[in-house]
């Protein structure tokens, strides 16, 4: 991996915005290896099979109507980097009026920062469905990180056939989500707005990032469910291995996650698989998707520690 290439990148970072996009991408794609898709024709037919299994599926376990994405991609390490350059630049421009002292050096930390994420990301992510929230139009996009998924199937010992194909059904459960509710890209990007709002205006609290929160709860749980309710295989000792994988990382992939936020998305997965549980135990998988009929029928905070509460509710 190229570190001096990658310091090299983020120190000459320019231009007139708070981050130079293109550097981040050349300096994250420079410490990160790219790994290998070259895969054969069987392993390509397999990633499809798996992914329209899963839509199938979904569609009957969680009694959903929605359509796969536009595009679908195995991708390497720098194709998601690449991508993510896109995804990160558009969200973080509701962030540009946030750098004002110091524009060049507040740039090139910017920009290393930025670059030190997605290649950490870039390293771990396995599969990612994005809802290209901010964006034009409304073409959604799945993608499969195959040296991830390759890697961590062989950290955790087990079935890489298996492995990439739950993957699959947690990514389309995330599709699933999306397809059903078309009002939902629209409540995240208004929820983001409101949270950026409130840094911009130094109010930054519990209570601004709430709506944001509890959605990205409801939406990772959701997922969490359907990944497991859903896929047409024996799944407890994924489950188990990933959990501890999750809760175990070394001490750097801590800080890293710490600082990118990744313990409160691990709290979203935990918080939100709990609640959709017990409603699904109660009522049934299909009663649980009600949650994407309206943006009424989100959990409240409260609701997430108390789903009979939500049950009382949605059901009256």
């Amino acid at each position: 991996m190229g570190i001096y290439e990658s310091v090299r990148a983020v120190t000459a970072a320019s231009g007139d915005g708070p981050v130079d996009w293109d550097a981040v991408g050349r300096a994250a794609k420079a410490s990160t290896e790219p790994g290998s898709i070259d895969l054969s024709a069987e392993e390509r037919a397999a990633y499809a099979d798996d992914v329209r299994d899963a839509r199938d599926r979904v569609r009957e376990v969680g009694a959903m109507e929605f359509d796969l994405p536009g595009t679908v991609e195995i991708q390497n390490r720098h194709h998601w980097i690449d991508a993510n350059v896109v995804t990160f630049r558009r969200v973080m421009s509701l962030l540009e009026d946030q750098v004002t002292l110091f524009p060049g050096t507040a740039r090139v930390v910017n920009t290393g920062t930025m670059a030190v994420a997605l290649s950490f990301l870039g390293n771990n992510v396995l599969g990612q469905y994005d809802p290209l929230l901010l964006a034009e139009g409304d073409e959604h996009s799945l993608y499969f990180v195959h040296p991830n998924i390759e890697r961590v199937a062989d950290e955790l010992a087990v079935d890489g056939d298996r492995f990439r194909r739950w993957i699959a059904f947690h990514e389309v459960a995330h599709a699933a989500e999306f397809g059903a509710a078309p009002w939902l890209s629209e409540h995240l990007e208004a929820a983001m707005e409101d949270t950026v709002q409130a840094i911009n205006e130094r109010q930054f609290d519990r209570l601004s990032v709430g709506e944001l929160n509890t959605t990205m709860t409801a939406v990772e749980g959701y997922a969490e469910l359907v990944m497991d309710r859903a896929f047409d295989d024996e799944y407890a000792d994924l489950r188990a291995k990933v959990d501890a994988r999750r809760r175990n990382r070394g001490p750097v992939a801590t800080l890293v996650g710490r600082l990118l936020g990744l313990g409160m998305k691990r709290r979203q997965y935990e918080r939100g698989k709990a609640f959709f549980e017990a409603v699904a135990d109660a009522r049934g998988v299909d009663f649980a998707a009600r949650v994407w009929d309206r943006p009424e029928n989100l959990p409240s905070e409260a609701e997430l520690d108390d789903p009979a509460r939500w049950l009382a509710r949605v059901d009256a």
